[in-house]
C-alpha cells in the first residue's frame, strides 16, 4: 500500500486539524486560475467559505450544488488568481479525476469529523 509517513499523535492531530462537514451552496467556473479548478461556496453551519476545488473533471455545476463535502477549515486562506481560497475540500485520485470526499449519510453542515 506504500503507507511510508511517520506516525504522528492522534490526539495532537485531531486539535490541530479541524475538518467539518459543508454543504455546497454555489458553484463557478474559474477561467483564471492556471488548473482547471471550481470556485465554491460551501456553507458550514454558522458561516460560508469559499473554495477552490479541482473537481471539474468528474463533476457538473449540478452535481456539486447540494451536495456535502469534509473540508478542512483552519489552513488560512491561499489566494488563487486573485481568488482568496478559505478553506480546502477534500478528496482522492480517482482513475477518471478527482472524487470529492463525503458522509455517508447527511448531518448538519458544520458538523466536526474526528
Amino acid at each position: 500500500m506504500g503507507l511510508t509517513e511517520a506516525q504522528i499523535d492522534p490526539e495532537q492531530f485531531l486539535e490541530d486539524v479541524e475538518m467539518r462537514v459543508g454543504e455546497v451552496v454555489d458553484v463557478a467556473d474559474f477561467p483564471a486560475a492556471r488548473k482547471d479548478v471550481y470556485k465554491l461556496t460551501v456553507d458550514f453551519g454558522d458561516e460560508e467559505r469559499q473554495s477552490a476545488a479541482g473537481l471539474t473533471d468528474l463533476y457538473e455545476h449540478e452535481d456539486l450544488l447540494g451536495a456535502q463535502v469534509i473540508a478542512v477549515v483552519n489552513l488560512g486562506p491561499v489566494t488563487i488568481a486573485g481568488f482568496e481560497s478559505e478553506c480546502l475540500v477534500t478528496g482522492v485520485d480517482g482513475e477518471d479525476g478527482v472524487v470529492h470526499l463525503t458522509t455517508e449519510r447527511d448531518v448538519e453542515p458544520g458538523t466536526r469529523v474526528y
